[in-house]
């Protein structure tokens, strides 16, 4: 894929994925602020029922009151009746019933005597609502049974109620608040009007006069002037007296914040799925992208491996058809040996490439036996021993270990010391420098490889087991290799139970560690 393509799909896709959070952030802020708005819509109502309620209550009882009053006293100034009677007959029941509904109306003046009041009089209206119903049920004989249930109920009209809350409000307004209502009251209708609006917050609540607290209030609370709510109580204008209800919820972010919670927290949910998912698949992505830029490499490096035994056997087949040659049997040799080095060379690149990838499918059936780790060592050694004097370098053996034997197949673990060995010399600049010691820890054996050669950062350390990893240089083939020895080499570890770790400085040199278990 194109880099800026790339790149842009990148920026898109990152894009929208801030953009989804933004929104979902937007969202659930103005869901909060949404729901705390109803919050306060809700308390608001409550107030102003409360108020209603403190309110009819002290009407209702000074009418009560008044009542008890103008019945055990005084006489109706002026009494109007006003009554509608209607008759339902069934004949084959020989049934009739007689409803009767009445009002009667009863003017009174009320003098002030009685009541702990500055007014003279109190001008009162009593209305007396009274529903009769009669049954008459008739006999063969011509008598009958009559029944009869009636209902009385006293009640005030809606402009003398008015007029009737005014003149109590006259009459009380100069009573101290304590003895109009109580805390338990005010607290016991708070508690009622919540409950119906579905709020559980808890609250506090306190009645103030003129900005100054009263006797009415709850034991903890506190004017706040951002979490407070307020209304009016007992206002009358009259006499200029204003009280203040106000009410405090202590939890109402608490609340709030649970009215929207499980969304909140299911979209979090949702979107933190989708950033994982984002975030893995971008990670797959670049590391798709790494692999096809090392398998890139991989063949660029294959085939410049594949390059000179290919032109070496193709001069050594042109020489041999040359007459001269032809006669010459030292020359004959040495081409057709040649050939052959070339050609097992070729091989032997093939086969590792067969042998990874045996072993990622777990195909590759290494029969085990016990061998001596030091023996495998020594073999190892002799393999790269002509390239190390060619290059006038050493490799000193240090085999501290009093126990060596172990349960293993000795190619491969001889292929692992010899790729090893082989990464020491090609990553020396000068002359290759090699150390190599054992020793036993508990019931294992440590075998170290460690060169003085170019080392490697911690980046690169991380990398380097990976199957075609090879570490850039500037130049790809600077160092022959495919980037297959050491992932072929941690592969045969592990199938032999074993471990391996790399320590290296840049400039310094590596030193590679081999842990196997031990076998009596």
């Amino acid at each position: 894929m194109n880099k800026k393509l790339f790149a842009l799909l990148i920026g898109s896709m990152s894009l929208s994925l801030l953009g989804i959070i933004f929104v979902l952030g937007y969202w659930i802020n103005n869901a909060y602020q949404t729901k705390e708005d109803q919050f306060t819509i809700s308390v608001r109502q409550i107030l102003i029922e409360v108020a209603k309620k403190v309110q009819l209550q002290e009407t209702e009882n000074y009418y009560n009151l008044y009542s008890g009053l103008v019945d055990s006293l005084d006489v109706p100034e002026s009494v109007s009746v006003s009554e509608l009677i209607y008759r339902i007959a069934n004949e084959n029941k020989n049934e009739t019933v007689i409803f009767s509904d009445g009002i009667i109306e009863e003017d009174y003046k009320l003098s002030s005597f009685f009541l702990d009041t500055e007014f003279d009089s109190i001008q009162f209206k009593k209305i007396t609502n009274k529903k009769q119903t009669t049954k008459i049920i008739g006999r063969p004989d011509g008598t009958g049974i009559i029944e009869e249930t009636s209902i009385d109920f006293n009640r005030m009209r809606d402009f003398e109620k008015s007029r009737f809350e005014e003149a109590v409000s006259n009459i009380t307004s100069k009573t101290p608040i304590h003895n109009r209502v109580t805390s338990k009251e005010i607290e016991k209708i708070i508690t009622e009007e919540a409950r119906e609006r579905g709020i559980k917050s808890k609250f506090e609540f306190a009645v103030y006069s003129n900005e100054l607290a009263t006797k009415i209030r709850s034991s903890d609370f506190k004017l706040d002037p951002v979490s407070t709510y307020g209304v009016p109580l007992f206002v009358n204008d009259t006499f200029k007296t204003n009280y203040q209800l106000y009410v405090n919820f202590s939890d109402k972010g608490k609340e709030v914040l649970n009215s929207i919670l499980g969304m909140a927290l299911l979209s979090l949910a949702f979107t933190g799925v989708i950033i994982l998912a984002y975030s893995n698949a971008l990670k797959q992505l670049f590391k798709q992208r790494q692999i096809s830029q090392i398998k890139t490499d991989f063949i660029n490096n294959m085939t410049h491996e594949f390059k000179t035994p290919i032109a070496t056997i193709n001069l050594a087949l042109d020489a041999l058809k040359n007459p001269k040659v032809a006669e010459n049997k030292e020359f004959i040799e040495r081409y057709l040996k040649m050939i052959r080095e070339e050609n097992r060379r070729m091989h032997a690149q093939v086969e590792n490439v067969l042998r990874i990838s045996k072993l990622e499918k777990n195909e590759l059936d290494l029969p085990k036996a016990r061998i001596k780790l030091h023996d495998i060592v020594e073999d190892a050694i002799t393999h790269v021993s002509l390239i190390i004097e060619d290059r006038g370098g050493y490799i000193k053996t240090n085999f501290e270990a009093m126990k060596s034997s172990v349960l293993g197949n000795d190619l491969h673990l001889t292929n692992v010391v010899v790729n090893i060995l082989d990464n020491a010399i090609k990553y020396s600049e000068g002359e290759p420098k090699i150390d190599i010691f054992t020793e036993n820890v508990k019931n294992t054996i440590i075998l170290k490889i460690k060169d003085q050669g170019m080392g490697m950062s911690k980046n690169v350390q991380k990398k380097i087991f990976e199957k075609f990893y090879r570490e850039h240089t500037g130049d790809v083939h600077n160092v022959k290799g495919h980037g297959l020895g050491l992932s072929y080499v941690k592969k045969i570890l592990e199938d032999h139970n074993a471990e391996i770790y790399v320590d290296s400085e840049k400039g310094k040199g590596s030193t590679f560690t081999i842990k196997m278990h031990l076998i009596s």
